[in-house]
């Protein structure tokens, strides 16, 4: 996901240290999130996405794309 988010960065003209720098921040903060109130990570996006928004759409391209179901089968596969 890092790698794919700071490749999309870059194609959106913001340079390579620049575009890992914000994406690592942003895997940071989510995680900072959950561990901290101890919550689902469900009740985290509720919290930032509103209906018609652009988190939502990501996500939903995400999904669409079938990313959940690839990080399971991926994350399986390595422990088998």
């Amino acid at each position: 996901y890092i790698q794919a988010a700071m490749q999309a960065g870059v194609e959106m003209g913001i340079y390579p240290k620049d575009a890992m720098k914000m994406v690592a921040q942003s895997v940071k903060g989510a995680a900072e999130l959950i561990l901290n109130n101890d919550t689902h990570p469900s009740v985290e996006i509720d919290k930032v996405t509103t209906p018609g928004g652009i988190t939502i759409k990501g996500i939903n391209e995400l999904e669409h794309g079938g990313f959940t179901s690839t990080v399971i089968k991926a994350i399986k596969a390595s422990a088998s």
